[in-house]
């Protein structure tokens, strides 16, 4: 029969607890949200909603077309060039999901005979784009600078190291410093993903590498998302802009795809601009998840000191994670439930998100339901 391995791959991931379902949520939700990447609160703010239907209104639903084509309009080059001041890059490159501008930047970086050099921890969509490129992928331990300087040691040709700036699951962030040094021990490229340090991490939320004094250095490329702390959607690239126009005329995810529609864009915009004027947002966010791990651990849970706006709780198994989850949306909170095969660490847990407008009040509501609900 067709396809008829699919059901026995359903099986095993039922016995698993592995089974994963969609859940629509309504436009007003009455839970407190600890599960979204809305990191700044942006996603329903007026200014932010305004500008994304009136860029709609104005250039229509969607782009049209691939950016090559007819999916460039002014507002896409006014947000590359608003998102590449903002951060401190020569230059920008919108796409239509972060997910796509980290396929187009490691397969566009990493030429055949070319070495890539992933942390252990990184995000599927850099793992996709490492399966993807021409070039070699060595993975090395996570986090760990000693073992990304032997690897770059092993190849005497063109190499990138990539790596998340923050990583997802537990929020810890990468030794970018480090990092760096390594790659200009052997002159190598350094590709980080700031998905996660974007609004909330540097000067202002100005991100990562911005904190690492690495923005707008000649050897490093950077990848961001507009859908978490911009409340919107898409993604970009940063860098020197002889590499954005590299990715221009190679990037397949760039030629082939269409625009990001003008909505996102707008909203992205308006993001910046209260971003620019509001930078203790910033601040905020990280002071939201320093008291939430604080909150926890003093509750007696085992969590994750975050670096950023990441807060995650183990579980005990697969099974008790779903069950927690769910037990805590019965009580009126919303919390991700991180399992394998997202965890690279094979260890289930809770993942919440420490949003900059959340109150004193939600904060205590949300660990008293974690800790009443814990397996």
């Amino acid at each position: 029969m067709a396809f008829g391995w699919i059901d026995e791959q359903a099986e095993l991931r039922r016995r698993a607890g592995l089974v994963r379902t969609l859940r629509p949520r309504p436009a007003h939700s009455p839970l407190l949200d600890l599960a979204s990447n809305d990191y700044l609160g942006l996603a329903r703010d007026p200014e932010v909603v305004g500008r994304a239907a009136r860029s709609a209104t104005l250039w229509g639903g969607g782009a049209t077309g691939s950016r090559l084509v007819t999916g460039t309009t002014e507002l896409h080059a006014a947000l590359e060039r608003e998102l590449a001041d903002f951060c401190g890059f020569e230059a920008a490159l919108v796409f239509s999901s972060g997910y796509a501008a980290n396929l187009a930047a490691v397969t566009a970086l990493a030429p055949h005979g070319s070495l890539i050099v992933s942390d252990a921890g990184n995000h599927a969509s850099l793992i996709d784009g490492c399966r993807l490129a021409r070039g070699t992928t060595q993975v090395v331990p996570h986090s760990d600078p000693e073992a990304v300087r032997k690897a770059l040691h092993t190849h005497a040709g063109t190499a990138v190291v990539v790596s998340d700036t923050v990583f997802s699951v537990d929020g810890d962030a990468a030794p970018l410093a480090e990092y760096a040094e390594a790659c200009r021990e052997r002159g190598a490229g350094l590709l980080v993903d700031d998905a996660h340090g974007l609004g909330v991490l540097g000067d202002g939320g100005r991100g990562a590498p911005h904190a690492a004094g690495l923005a707008g250095a000649d050897d490093v490329v950077v990848t961001v998302t507009l859908s978490k702390s911009l409340g919107s959607q898409g993604g970009a690239v940063l860098g020197p802009a002889r590499v954005i126009e590299h990715l221009v005329n190679t990037a397949r995810t760039f030629i082939f795809d269409t625009g990001l529609a003008p909505a996102s864009a707008g909203a992205a915009l308006a993001a910046l601009g209260l971003l620019r004027r509001e930078p203790e947002r910033a601040e905020r966010a990280r002071a939201v998840a320093h008291e939430l791990h604080a909150r926890l651990t003093a509750a007696g849970l085992e969590a994750v000191r975050p670096d950023a706006a990441v807060v995650s709780v183990r579980a005990p198994s697969p099974e008790q994670a779903v069950r927690w989850a769910a037990d805590c949306r019965a009580a009126g909170l919303a919390v991700g439930c991180f399992r394998p095969p997202s965890v690279p660490d094979g260890v289930s847990r809770l993942r919440l998100t420490a949003r900059a407008d959340l109150s004193g009040a939600e904060i205590e509501r949300a660990v008293r339901v974690i800790g009443e609900t814990r397996p």
